[in-house]
């Protein structure tokens, strides 16, 4: 099985080690994973913000990149369900009928982490360590667009030396949202002070979510609140094989 890695815009800028992690991972299980140079953005602010006829470009690029892949791996739900979801009214749009069958071919083939893990590889336990106290938040993207449902706690689950605890309320929106954060940041910081105060409830020392972007937000206001409980990538923890003490 030829497999790529769709790292993520914002991984590529601000968090490489979580690419990093992906390939670890995948590596472990028996997945030689392959980074094609051409990917750039997903086109999902371009889509997210109503320009549509801008991202037909973006979503060019994006076929072009990932052509001859049996299947395309991406640490973030966000981008994952902008591909599955949002690349084919793009290239309805466009009334490039090219364009239209090459989105159809390609974006079946996009797995968010969780669901590439579980569903494809049918892998749960991928042989993780990491002796903290979790919780997991389940972003909108992937909670809501992809589906991936309890997916990330399965694997989170077999990861040996870990408390994985409970997060109230797990399933709100964190207040990010992409542009939101941006156009409405009051009501985007309320709904992120609510989250935290949840993740603080949870005892947890790490909050832990399969997107970077969400992390970024709930892990500003928590340095902001000196709440003293970590973010982390999926992937990094499932990365992660500290030696067990004996």
């Amino acid at each position: 099985m030829r497999v790529a890695l769709m790292v993520t815009c914002i991984n590529d800028a601000l968090y490489p080690e979580t690419g990093k992690a992906v390939t670890r991972l995948l590596r472990r299980v028996g997945v030689e994973v392959e980074f094609p140079q051409a990917q750039t953005c997903c086109a999902q602010p371009m889509v997210n913000t109503g320009y549509l006829d801008e991202a037909v470009p973006v979503v060019r690029t994006f076929v072009s990149a990932f052509e001859g892949y049996d299947a395309i791996v991406t640490p973030s739900g966000s981008c994952a369900g902008s591909v599955r979801h949002q690349h084919a009214l793009v290239a309805g749009r466009s009334g490039d009928a090219g364009l239209a069958a090459a989105v159809a071919e390609t974006s079946p083939k996009v797995h968010e982490l969780s669901e590439f893990l579980v569903d494809v590889l049918g892998v749960t336990d991928v042989g993780a360590y990491f002796p903290h106290t979790v919780t997991y938040h389940p972003t909108c993207h992937s909670l809501r667009m992809l589906g991936v449902g309890d997916r990330p706690r399965r694997l989170l689950e077999q990861v040996r030396g870990m408390t994985l605890v409970d997060l109230p309320e797990a399933e709100a929106c964190c207040g990010f949202g992409g542009t939101f954060a941006v156009k409405n940041a009051d009501t985007s910081v309320a709904m992120g002070t609510d989250k935290v105060r949840h993740v603080r409830e949870s005892g947890a020392e790490v909050l832990v979510a399969g997107d970077n972007s969400c992390l970024t937000h709930l892990g500003g206001l928590m340095s902001r609140q000196r709440a003293g409980v970590r973010t982390m990538h999926l992937a990094e923890i499932l990365a992660s094989t500290e030696a067990a003490p004996a």
